[in-house]
């Protein structure tokens, strides 16, 4: 029986993490298995974007060693993640004339509907930045809505409303570089949030409405699904990082102290816990009044059915869930990811990275997020989604 087997690489601003993971070719509807993992110390990074592209190149060196110790294969291709400050979406709106003689829309109308989006985005937007991922959101035939695909249906007038995730360029390339000096084939790129959101949500909670907080080091995240979309993303430049130094300052205590005491792998009996509490929870409820915030720019505050789900390094603070639905007024919870490979992998700081394997692999749920080509106008295409490993 064939295998397919994808490498996800998660260069985070803490951690660079490798998954691999393999699927037999009649499970396509199956989550993946995980066959080995590795990860190293993020060197070289600033809030998500490379500051020494040799420290990266080595942190992702090593990651790749473990992992391909631990999986039995070789490394030579491999799907990569992107998210920092500089990761954005946009939403646009464009509209063609249908071309065929008899009214009925096609393939190429719906092509050109998305591209005449794309046309009408403020250049003021995309100055110096890349589309990584187009995801049509709806479309109208003479002004009506359509439900479903407008390919076979008949009008004068298709529009197209189109999600475009953007990065910027220069950061694009320097991942990309990194990522190849280390002797990998770059095969796609993903936004970061979107890749965690393969393994951390469910269908139900995409169709309802839900958004996804990845609070990582210097960074948080966010990305909400409504009809199994994306309709937005957006990230922060705070983090569980600000956590520790808000500790160390507070508490007048050395940061590697500081940062066992947030995770709460250290008790003091000189350090007031309650004291303790109130600085995590500040600076929490200033992620929450951000990630607020923005629900009412995209007016979606308090009306996300599945609430709020938490991932990321930062979600395993105590009582994080219940200050985001406090904050929030929404249902929280923590993501986990339910695995059993081998390597035991539970944490939901390793949602990324294990999300960039699905993607590899093909599960067929992504093609339901217009995502089956996630970042192909960034990079060159690739003829073969599936073999990425030699056997």
């Amino acid at each position: 029986m064939r295998k397919h087997i994808a490498a996800g690489i998660d260069i985070g601003t803490y951690q660079v993490k490798v998954v691999v993971s393999e699927s037999d070719s009649d499970e396509s509807r199956a989550m993946p298995r995980i066959v080995g993992a590795g990860f190293a110390e993020s060197k070289g990074l600033r809030h998500g974007y490379i500051v020494n592209s040799r420290d990266v190149t080595k942190s992702v060196l090593q990651a790749v060693a473990q992992a391909e110790k631990a999986s039995g294969a070789k490394i030579r291709k491999a799907f990569i993640s992107i998210g920092g400050i500089s990761l954005q979406s946009v939403a646009s709106s464009g509209s063609v004339a249908i071309s065929r003689g008899d009214a009925e829309v096609s393939q190429m109308d719906v092509e050109k509907a998305v591209s005449a989006a794309e046309r009408a985005l403020p250049s003021s937007s995309m100055v110096n930045r890349r589309i990584i991922h187009t995801v049509p959101l709806s479309y109208k035939i003479d002004g009506k809505p359509v439900f479903g695909r407008p390919q076979g249906m008949k009008g004068n007038k298709l529009e197209a409303k189109v999600l475009f995730v953007t990065c910027l360029s220069q950061h694009l390339d320097d991942i990309i570089d990194a990522i190849s000096d280390a002797g990998i084939e770059v095969l796609d790129v993903v936004a970061s949030p979107i890749a965690a959101a393969l393994v951390s949500l469910s269908k139900n909670q995409k169709v309802a409405g839900c958004l996804l907080a990845n609070i990582g080091a210097e960074t948080v995240s966010v990305v909400v699904y409504e009809n199994n979309l994306p309709v937005s993303l957006e990230v922060f430049p705070i983090g569980s990082t600000d956590i520790t130094n808000d500790i160390a300052l507070g508490l007048k205590l050395p940061i590697e102290e500081a940062e066992s005491l947030k995770r709460g792998q250290l008790s003091n009996a000189q350090i007031s816990k309650k004291k303790l509490d109130e600085i995590i929870s500040a600076r929490l409820s200033d992620i929450f009044d951000l990630i607020e915030a923005h629900l009412k720019k995209i007016d979606r505050n308090g009306l996300l059915p599945a609430g709020i789900i938490l991932t990321g390094g930062g979600s395993g603070l105590a009582t994080i869930d219940d200050l985001a639905k406090a904050s929030l007024k929404l249902p929280s919870r923590i993501a986990t990811l339910g695995l059993s490979g081998k390597d035991g992998i539970k944490d939901a700081s390793w949602s990324v990275a294990y999300g960039l394997t699905i993607l590899g692999i093909g599960n067929d749920d992504t093609a339901d997020q217009g995502l089956s080509k996630g970042g192909s106008t960034a990079i060159r295409k690739i003829a073969s989604w599936f073999k990425q490993f030699l056997p």
